[in-house]
């Protein structure tokens, strides 16, 4: 790996901290727990059309242990690590499936199931299956948010081009 290439993941990875960070600072968009517009994956999803899909692996992973360990919350670990893991497994599908022009339709998956491993964690933890239900709630909240970050991950990835042209 060059030094380029490892400055690059270290920037990428310092911008998604970033945006975590900020958005948890924020007033929740809607008066509905768990509902947040998923700023971080801005840039999970930009790196999975830059990097190997390891590299972009990479950077999830020490997104989701960093802000962890700074939050102080242990249980939000594990529903970030879950959720995390299976948004990047079905994005990895829709980025072979799909058109980079469809980016956001990458996005809305990743959101949906970003949530549905969020709630699978959560029906494990409390033994709670009623806890399904919310997913209704989770997966309108999933396709707007996933609109958003992927139109800006569009966004992002076509500055990126014309920086490196």
């Amino acid at each position: 790996m060059t030094a380029k290439r490892l400055t690059l993941l270290a920037l990428y990875l310092t911008i998604a901290l970033i945006l975590a960070i900020f958005e948890a600072q924020l007033p929740p968009p809607v008066p509905i727990n768990g509902i947040k517009l998923g700023l971080a994956n801005i840039v999970i999803l930009s790196a999975l059309y830059t990097f190997s899909k390891k590299e972009a692996f990479l950077i999830l992973i020490l997104r989701v242990i960093i802000v962890s360990f700074f939050a102080g919350q242990p249980m939000s670990f594990l529903y970030s690590l879950v959720g995390g893991i299976l948004s990047f497994i079905v994005m990895c599908l829709c980025t072979k499936l799909l058109k980079p022009e469809q980016m956001w339709v990458t996005s809305v998956f990743g959101a949906v199931f970003h949530n549905l491993g969020q709630i699978v964690v959560a029906i494990i933890v409390t033994a709670t299956p009623q806890i399904a239900y919310y997913m209704i709630i989770l997966t309108a909240s999933g396709i707007i948010t996933g609109i958003f970050t992927g139109i800006c991950a569009g966004l992002l990835l076509k500055r990126i081009k014309k920086i490196r042209a």
